[in-house]
């Protein structure tokens, strides 16, 4: 079954051709700039079985994880549509913007990554692991410092 979904303004489209691999709920320093304050919700798929149309705009910068990340969105809204490890090469899947799917909850977070980054105010559900920053990274218990 396709997935599909798009931008704010609708000029990017795409579509994905095989089911989510994962989905997580990232508090980086980056995907709070991206989302005002606020985590990334990403759900996970395969990255050659992603789609776009309509012209997307990129930036590539290095995450603080080390790693150089792409990150698509439309050139006319701004929205957020994914972000991609390019450097190394990548071996993630590509993260789409839950937001962006037509279907929205097509998957739940199952985990939060670079929890350590996040803002002392940051709501946490306890039955999902926290790990302090990208996946297989050291876990982070409640009332862990942040």
């Amino acid at each position: 079954m396709a997935h599909e979904g798009g931008c704010l303004c609708g000029r990017v489209r795409f579509s994905i051709s095989a089911e989510p691999v994962g989905a997580r709920m990232c508090w980086c320093r980056d995907c709070q700039r991206i989302a005002s304050g606020s985590p990334t919700v990403n759900v996970l798929f395969p990255e050659e079985a992603a789609a776009f149309d309509g012209g997307l705009g990129t930036f590539r910068m290095t995450a603080d994880s080390g790693n150089t990340v792409e990150r698509g969105f439309c050139p006319t809204c701004g929205a957020q549509i994914y972000s991609r490890t390019v450097e190394p090469p990548a071996t993630q899947p590509i993260r789409i913007r839950a937001g962006t799917l037509d279907d929205p909850g097509l998957m739940a977070p199952t985990a939060y990554i670079w929890a350590a980054s996040a803002p002392h105010w940051a709501p946490f559900d306890p039955a999902l692991p926290r790990y302090a920053q990208g996946p297989g990274s050291p876990m982070m218990e409640p009332g862990d410092d942040l």
